[in-house]
């Protein structure tokens, strides 16, 4: 009896997640359907839809059409910045609420912790004004100096840092080594795993990030994907066909990074929750 309540139960388990996941994959599925249509709009039913014939016309013109190829461009550049400055400064910093002590330390950390807390449209009409003072708006600057660093980061790899024995970094210091050698050519190796969680939850965030691209951005050659879409959407007049080619299109980089690093991902985050 006992065995015959736990198979249903996880039946029940595998069912529930079966549904949550049809959940989530079912409007991926319908905007690359609706993307290899030709005229989606004609199509009053989803019968109709799947009988229409395939065609790759949208995302050719969604390509070739606006500046696509260059909001594509720039969301690949500044993603990529902002992740490798996340990378070396959140390192840095980590490693020195980990290890180090200085004034101040248990207060700064706590102000680090309070701003995790801190919804991004509380700061962002100061943030705002910050960059227009410095004159960064419709540049690159605006785009990736404010990111180059997050409190996320910083307790991630701290948090990790402290999971770590120090004798390591005891021995070194024994025989002479400095800090520098030290946090490069130990630590920083012995953090490749949530170095590497690290990076690609930062480049996820920044690839799909719309809200401070799009107010710190007023010309083409500085937009990213996402605000190029929001812009390709009026352009085109709801034209649903060619907008779920480029939003396919724009999903494809991440898709392919979860698709590779997945389990180090899910591993990663475990691990910088349950470590103290």
């Amino acid at each position: 009896m006992i065995v015959r309540r736990f198979s249903l139960g996880r039946l029940m388990v595998i069912m529930l997640l079966c549904v949550v996941a049809l959940g989530m994959i079912a409007p991926m599925a319908w905007m690359i359907l609706v993307s290899l249509r030709e005229s989606p709009e004609q199509h009053a039913t989803l019968g109709q839809m799947l009988s229409a014939p395939t065609s790759t016309v949208n995302y050719e013109d969604a390509w070739k059409s606006d500046n696509f190829l260059g909001y594509f461009v720039n969301s690949l550049l500044v993603a990529s910045t902002v992740t490798f400055g996340n990378v070396v400064f959140c390192l840095w910093a980590g490693y020195a609420f980990a290890r180090r002590r200085f004034a101040g330390k248990g207060l700064l950390f706590l102000s680090i912790l309070g701003v995790l807390a801190v919804p991004q449209q509380v700061i962002m009409i100061p943030l705002y004004r910050l960059v227009a003072g410095l004159g960064w708006i419709n540049s690159y600057a605006a785009l990736i100096v404010p990111w180059l660093v997050t409190p996320f980061g910083i307790f991630l790899v701290r948090q990790y840092i402290q999971s770590m024995p120090a004798e390591m970094e005891d021995a070194a210091r024994i025989d002479g080594a400095g800090e520098w050698y030290i946090l490069w050519r130990i630590v920083a190796p012995l953090c490749r795993p949530v170095l590497t969680v690290l990076a690609i939850y930062t480049f996820l965030s920044n690839w799909n990030s719309f809200l401070f691209p799009f107010l710190f951005t007023n010309d083409e050659a500085h937009r990213t994907l996402p605000v190029g879409l929001a812009f390709y959407l009026g352009k085109q007049s709801i034209d649903w066909g060619h907008l779920m080619a480029g939003a396919s299109i724009a999903a494809a980089p991440i898709l392919l990074l979860f698709v590779v690093f997945q389990r180090r991902i899910i591993e990663g985050l475990t691990a910088g929750a349950l470590k103290e």
